[in-house]
């Protein structure tokens, strides 16, 4: 019974973070360019009309993955290891990023909220940008700690420890990219090809911190 229920955790799981990436990748790659074509009047429909549903999906989502993985993460117990942690703590951020920074500065520029609009749009896209960053990275993680030769059933990285020093160098990594998405600038992360490039970059780097430091 306990592994039905587990198996069940982790197929609701899949499906809200499905819906949750999907959505963070239209938001990112189709919606926010053709904001910056369209037309004024069609702009302004849309941000009345589309994006506040899409943003009820979209922070939901967020809200049962979380939920969902957090479950599922309490229940590996010693079977944590630092492909998992990693992802767990990206989920985590992400899911915060929703939450604290991006829906409430959404809030703003779809005039459900006063405020300024132009500084709330800059606040919420790079703290969307900064989420499209963390997702492959983040769901290589996931995958990493369960499949291949990445993970602890197959010798690889088994146990979190602060002591290991790929996994330190991975969480101060992971820690100055959310400080900057609080407090600084997007940078290459302004266009979508830049934050594409940039995630398997990261990708790249904590997957090497990770399984050879």
């Amino acid at each position: 019974m306990g592994y039905f229920i587990e198996f069940l955790f982790r197929w609701f799981h899949v499906i809200f973070g499905v819906t949750w990436v999907g959505l963070l990748y239209y938001f990112n790659f189709i919606q926010g360019e053709y904001f910056k074509e369209a037309e004024a009047d069609a702009k302004a429909d849309a941000l009345k009309k589309l994006a506040p549903r899409a943003l009820w999906w979209f922070r939901w989502a967020a809200m049962m993955t979380f939920l969902s993985g957090l479950y599922l993460f309490m229940s590996l117990g010693a079977g944590v290891n630092q492909y998992i942690a990693i992802a767990a703590l990206m989920g985590t951020l992400m899911f915060l990023n929703v939450w604290f920074i991006i829906w409430p500065n959404q809030r703003v520029v779809c005039g459900l909220k006063e405020g300024d609009a132009a500084a709330a749009g800059s606040k919420a896209l790079l703290a969307s940008r900064t989420n499209t960053l963390f997702s492959a990275p983040m769901l290589f993680g996931m995958l990493a700690s369960k499949h291949g030769t990445f993970g602890a059933e197959a010798g690889g990285l088994a146990g979190v420890t602060l002591a290991d020093f790929g996994f330190l160098i991975a969480l101060v990594i992971v820690g100055v990219l959310e400080a900057n998405a609080i407090f600084g600038k997007i940078r290459q992360m302004a266009s979508v090809v830049g934050v594409i490039h940039l995630s398997f970059v990261l990708t790249a780097i904590i997957y090497l911190a990770l399984h050879f430091l």
